[in-house]
């Protein structure tokens, strides 16, 4: 019988363990003869059935069908995460893709983008990173490159050396010298300002205030680099981006043959703002954490899990990245892929920033 308190005994975890493994690596529910057939249990399928059982009256397993064998629940993935679970560092051919990986990335927005690929190639499932918000990564540098029809493209650099473009059009023509005027002024205003550690908007103001009074400053350029200030830092990022690769591979999972299920999943990564609230969760933390089922809230659905963990620079997280996947993704395999991406993305930006 089961112990108080729900604590399980020596044998009940083995097999809740086994039981595991096997669902992770079949995807069918789990029966007391193969599961003997496939560990050393030392007991009988009696046995077997009675702990199997005791585990599915303590919410651990349950049945899908009333005939068919057992699958862990949500209880059951958490306690074998956090118990039961033995995690070995990642083999040799996955640590020298991720460093090789690190190593080759030419600038920090390349870094980032490629760490969601690669997460999702090592795992088979969707790979998340996310960018520093301003608050934790503020703007240092803007540059302009002038386009077509009055549009000019603002080239935004933050201290990190992320760079994120975005397209301004203007009433107006401006010729290339008075662009690289209005960047000089401006990200010499973004350096004085930002040794306050204010936010985004209130930088803007800030910084639209000084040129309004700042009449001698930039002279018959000043109306037009007012305008181009105004709907530059109205195309400011104002918060991190999510990055995604492999999404699509929860279509190849069983568990999400189901047609409005996929749906809803695909939706869910599109909704980028309820990504950022889960991982943004992540940010506190100095290790690898596991949200399984509901417990991330990213979807509507108990089958989705996400093993996420901090990246930083010089002691400060900057964000995460994340392997999305089903709750039967192979735990043992993808923890230790993510803490160590973490670890190498992190080294990689160090390295980026002072070269640079």
């Amino acid at each position: 019988m089961p112990l108080p308190s729900g604590e399980l005994d020596r044998r009940e975890r083995e097999i809740l363990r086994a039981l595991v493994q096997d669902y992770i690596q079949t995807g069918e529910p789990v029966a007391s003869q193969p599961l003997l057939a496939r560990h050393e249990l030392d007991c009988s399928p009696a046995t077997i059935r009675s702990v199997m059982a005791d585990l599915e009256a303590l919410g651990f397993l349950e049945k899908p069908h009333a005939s068919s064998g057992r699958v862990p629940t949500a209880k059951g993935y958490r306690l074998y995460v956090d118990a039961l679970l033995k995690v070995r560092p990642p083999s040799v051919a996955d640590r020298d893709r991720i460093e090789r990986f690190a190593h080759a990335s030419a600038d920090v927005s390349a870094l980032l983008e490629g760490t969601a690929d690669l997460l999702h190639s090592l795992s088979h499932h969707a790979g998340v990173v996310t960018t520093p918000p301003p608050k934790i990564d503020p703007l240092r540098h803007l540059e302009f490159v002038r386009l077509r029809e009055n549009r000019v493209l603002a080239v935004f650099v933050s201290e990190a050396g992320i760079v994120t473009n975005k397209l301004v059009q203007l009433e107006f023509p401006m010729e290339p010298s008075e662009l690289e005027r209005a960047a000089s002024y401006l990200t010499g205003k973004l350096a004085r300002a930002g040794e306050g550690e204010l936010d985004l908007a209130a930088l803007r103001d800030g910084i639209l205030a000084d040129m309004r009074a700042d009449q001698s400053a930039l002279q018959d350029l000043l109306q037009k680099a007012l305008v181009l200030a105004e709907q530059t830092f109205s195309a400011a990022p104002t918060r991190g981006d999510v990055l995604v690769d492999g999404q699509d591979s929860f279509l190849d999972a069983p568990e999400f043959a189901d047609v409005q299920k996929a749906r809803a999943l695909l939706r869910a990564f599109a909704e980028k703002d309820r990504i950022l609230r889960v991982l943004d969760r992540v940010l506190s933390a100095q290790e690898v954490q596991i949200f399984i089922g509901a417990e991330s809230e990213f979807a509507a659905m108990a089958d989705v899990s996400m093993v996420a963990a901090p990246y930083g620079l010089g002691g400060h997280v900057l964000g995460t990245l994340a392997v999305v996947g089903p709750t039967r993704m192979n735990y043992a395999r993808v923890i230790p892929l993510v803490d160590l991406t973490a670890r190498q993305l992190s080294r990689a930006l160090a390295a980026l920033v002072e070269g640079g």
